[in-house]
């Protein structure tokens, strides 16, 4: 299988909500993490209610309150792990936003981690 993917994704975990239209037509709104991010996409975590494959949903990061972060993305494919269930989101707009605010944040945040010291046994 070719890799589609655009760029490396960053395994960072930043606070999420996720809302979409259930079958019924009614909102439904989900919080949970992220797993990891890439330029277009991230896959997350949602402990409760997954959107199903091609549902149309809001993703918001809700990392910063007063600048939260909301971009439209599709649902690629699910991962219904019962202890820990995900969702592979692709974007389908906002990209420019996504890429300053999300993917490059995470990307800097990584970059000026430092390593945690290991205490000798």
């Amino acid at each position: 299988m070719q890799e589609r993917r655009r760029g490396t994704r960053h395994v960072v975990s930043f606070p999420i909500r996720i809302t979409w239209k259930g079958e019924d037509g009614k909102k439904l709104v989900e919080e949970g993490l992220t797993e990891n991010v890439g330029p277009r996409g991230a896959l997350v975590y949602l402990p409760r209610v997954l959107p199903d494959v091609g549902s149309k949903v809001k993703l918001t990061i809700t990392e910063n309150p007063e600048d939260e972060v909301t971009v439209q993305a599709a649902v690629l494919r699910l991962e219904r792990n019962a202890s820990h269930p995900q969702a592979a989101l692709q974007l389908t707009k906002q990209f420019r936003l996504w890429k300053e605010k999300v993917w490059e944040y995470a990307g800097n945040l990584l970059d000026n981690e430092k390593p945690e010291e290991y205490e000798e046994w």
